[in-house]
C-alpha cells in the first residue's frame, strides 16, 4: 500500500515539491527527444519511459499525486493536461474526453471535485497489464468519504490505459 498524498492543505509545502517536480520532469521529456534524434548505431530495445522499471501501482500513485496537485493549484490545468498526456496512453485520453463530454466532470477523478487524499494499492496482473486500486478521500472526520477507482497499466510501456468504477 502507497500513501502519498497527506491532508496539508492544497498548497501545503509537500503539494507545492511534487508540482514543481511533476513541471521539471515534464520540461526534461520535451527536451530528451531533441537530443536523441542524432544518428546512432542500433541498440537493443530500450523501456518507452525511464522509470519503467518501478512497479506499475507505484506509476499510477506518481500521476494521480501530481494530477490531484496540479488541480489545486491555480492556473494547474497546463500541468494537468501534460500530466494526461505523460502518464495516458492516447487512447485512454480520448475515452476520457468523451465521458467528459457526456459527464460533466473529471474523467480521471470520475467526479466534479477534488479529493483531500488518496492512496494506491496493486493489484492483479495479467495479459500485458496490471490493475491498480485507487482509493479517493473525499471528506474528514470520524466518517470519511471514499470512492474506488480500479486503473489498468500496461506493462510494456507502463502508461495507464484504463481507468474506471
Amino acid at each position: 500500500m502507497l500513501r502519498l498524498r497527506s491532508t496539508q492543505g492544497p498548497l501545503g509545502r509537500r503539494a507545492l515539491a511534487r508540482t514543481v517536480l511533476a513541471t521539471a520532469l515534464l520540461s526534461v521529456v520535451a527536451v530528451v527527444p531533441a537530443a536523441a534524434s542524432a544518428p546512432q548505431a542500433p541498440k537493443a530495445a530500450t523501456p518507452v519511459r525511464s522509470d519503467a522499471g518501478t512497479p506499475a501501482y507505484q506509476q499510477v500513485a506518481h500521476f494521480y499525486g501530481a494530477y490531484i496537485d496540479a488541480l489545486t493549484v491555480k492556473g494547474g490545468g497546463k500541468l494537468a493536461a501534460a500530466l494526461r498526456s505523460f502518464y495516458l496512453t492516447p487512447h485512454l485520453r480520448t475515452q476520457l474526453n468523451t465521458w467528459e463530454r457526456r459527464n460533466h466532470a473529471d474523467g480521471v477523478l470520475r467526479a466534479q471535485n477534488t479529493p483531500l487524499a488518496f492512496r494506491v494499492t496493486s493489484g492483479e496482473s495479467g495479459a500485458g497489464h496490471t490493475w491498480s486500486k485507487v482509493r479517493l478521500t473525499w471528506s474528514n472526520g470520524k466518517h470519511p468519504t471514499y470512492t474506488y477507482l480500479t486503473v489498468r497499466s500496461d506493462l510494456r510501456t507502463g502508461k495507464i490505459s484504463g481507468i474506471g468504477r
